[in-house]
């Protein structure tokens, strides 16, 4: 097993014991590879749900430009949702897994 598929199982359990889901695993896979190299740096596979900067980054860079989703109040709504259900006192929050869940909150699944 590759480094991405060793990721993409540490993903999926997170999924299922932080999120209670049971992933679509061919989802996943696309949604980690959509993440591009930044799932094997440290800092930059993670995300930090308190810190405005990286909202913004997951709000502009995500749901906009990869998603096509308008500017919305229910776009900073869907993210709120998204980190309370993968835990807002869960310090360790990777991107591959907040993204799934976004698209899956949104029903984008069909842009991957």
């Amino acid at each position: 097993m590759n480094k991405r598929e060793q990721l993409i199982q540490k993903y999926a359990n997170d999924l299922r014991i932080k999120c209670n889901i049971n992933p679509d695993m061919n989802l996943l896979t696309k949604v980690t590879i959509n993440c591009g190299p930044s799932i094997y740096n440290k800092d930059a596979s993670m995300v930090s749900s308190t810190d405005p900067s990286e909202v913004d980054t997951i709000r502009n860079n995500f749901l906009i430009k990869k998603l096509k989703l308008r500017e919305s109040p229910l776009l900073d709504e869907g993210i709120n949702q998204v980190f309370e259900l993968y835990g807002l006192s869960n310090r360790n929050k990777y991107r591959a897994v907040v993204y799934y869940l976004l698209t899956k909150h949104f029903g984008k699944e069909s842009i991957f």
